[in-house]
């Protein structure tokens, strides 16, 4: 389970029907284990509407609750009080690294998708970073020991004002990529480091971006209604392309989140049932 292949621009994007995984012990299983390994996985087939998200929380065990919800709505709105909530361009990023422990696994279910744009980009953050390390060592240690603020404060599924410090990359015992901590529209004006520690800091950052947005490690693809994509959220950052914006909704996700361990324990259940059948 410790394996993981990686990935750029020449993904072959694993697809696995929804109602396979659903009721089909060995298909989730195949999922789950292939999401660890790869870090995205798309299930094709759930019905366009909302709380198909819901079942594939209860066939995991369950859902992870923050400030936007249980689930939540990703559209145009007029009031919008996230950058997602917009037609405009999402740079690259993780989700919730405002949080002392961000969600590790994203669902993003397509309901109804623009005819122009709003394409989905993903990079492996993993990969990317191996190969900043690789070009430059001093760079990579700076984003895995340099302490972020990140802040968020709104009103959604309850008013909220979250303020923690991550490391961008986030590293273990052998200086090996865990987690990718990265938003940069919920990075904090407040930057507590040294001064001459500064410019080296934004001169790996902007290196660390350059190879995300490089053609040769990010993977383009637009959602269908009825694809679920589902990404490991500390290794996968995750953007979208910009669409125009209409007098009705145009385009519209529904997301939700899952913890890791949750996630872990059903595959170890799965692995269990599936073994024992054969």
């Amino acid at each position: 389970l410790s394996e993981r292949q990686y990935w750029g621009s020449d993904l072959q994007l694993p697809k696995i029907p929804f109602e396979e995984i659903m009721y089909n012990d060995e298909s989730a299983y195949k999922w789950l284990r292939t999401l660890k390994k790869v870090g995205i996985v798309l299930l094709t087939g759930a019905a366009a509407r909302q709380g198909e998200l819901v079942k594939l929380g209860h066939r995991i065990g369950f859902l992870r609750l923050t400030f936007y919800g249980p689930t939540w709505q990703v559209q145009d709105k007029a009031d919008a009080n996230n950058v997602a909530y917009t037609t405009g361009k999402l740079c690259f990023h993780t989700d919730y690294p405002v949080l002392q422990h961000p969600p590790g696994v994203q669902f993003l279910h397509c309901i109804k998708q623009t005819a122009v744009g709003g394409e989905s980009e993903v990079v492996d953050g993993f990969h990317v970073s191996n190969k900043l390390n690789e070009q430059n060592p001093q760079a990579y240690q700076i984003l895995s020991s340099t302490a972020v603020d990140y802040t968020d404060i709104g009103v959604d599924y309850c008013d909220f004002a979250v303020q923690c410090k991550q490391r961008i990359i986030d590293v273990d015992s052998r200086g090996q990529a865990v987690r990718i901590n990265y938003n940069n529209a919920t990075r904090d004006t407040v930057f507590d480091i040294p001064a001459e520690k500064v410019r080296p800091f934004y001169a790996a950052l902007k290196e660390f971006n350059d190879l995300l947005n490089s053609t040769e490690h990010k993977f383009t693809y637009k959602l269908k209604p009825g694809d679920i994509v589902t990404f490991d959220n500390w290794r996968v950052l995750h953007g979208r392309q910009s669409y125009q914006s209409g007098s009705e909704v145009t385009r519209h996700l529904e997301g939700a989140y899952a913890d890791w361990d949750v996630v872990m324990s059903r595959l170890r259940v799965l692995r269990k049932r599936v073994l024992n059948r054969d």
